[in-house]
């Protein structure tokens, strides 16, 4: 039999240490963070700010990413109203709106380096319709 994965070992050693209390709150946690990200596009904003070195603006975001005014700015909101997102408008003409990440959105990107440590290794078979 194969060795299974140390990520897996280590992921199944941490839940396993947890109260069933604790185990319950973050499987619900966990629950909600995969249903947030598994919206449109929500990944793709959340990389672009793991990858950012100041605050972006919802122009820049729109430009750089293949999604529509509308939903991006839905998205927008969701994350600032989960705690991941900061928005700051400026009193100016034109009005001026910035996205930050919060700690808590910090906390996540990590995870987008371990994406790209996968990518090196690996890539995903595509078919013919995809390429």
């Amino acid at each position: 039999m194969r060795d299974r994965p140390r990520g897996r070992n280590a992921a199944r050693e941490l839940r396993n240490s947890l109260s069933s209390e604790e185990r319950a709150r973050v499987d619900r946690a966990v629950s909600d963070l995969l249903d947030l990200l598994g919206k449109a596009h929500t990944m793709a904003i959340l990389r672009r700010f793991a990858f950012a070195e100041e605050p972006l603006r919802f122009s820049e975001l729109e430009e750089s990413l293949e999604v529509s005014p509308n939903t991006l700015s839905a998205r927008l909101s969701t994350l600032v109203e989960t705690g991941l997102l900061d928005r700051r408008a400026y009193d100016e003409l034109p009005p001026r709106v910035e996205y930050e990440p919060t700690e808590k959105a910090e906390a996540l990107f990590p995870a987008f380096g371990h994406f790209h440590r996968w990518a090196l290794e690996y890539d995903l078979e595509r078919s013919e319709e995809e390429r």
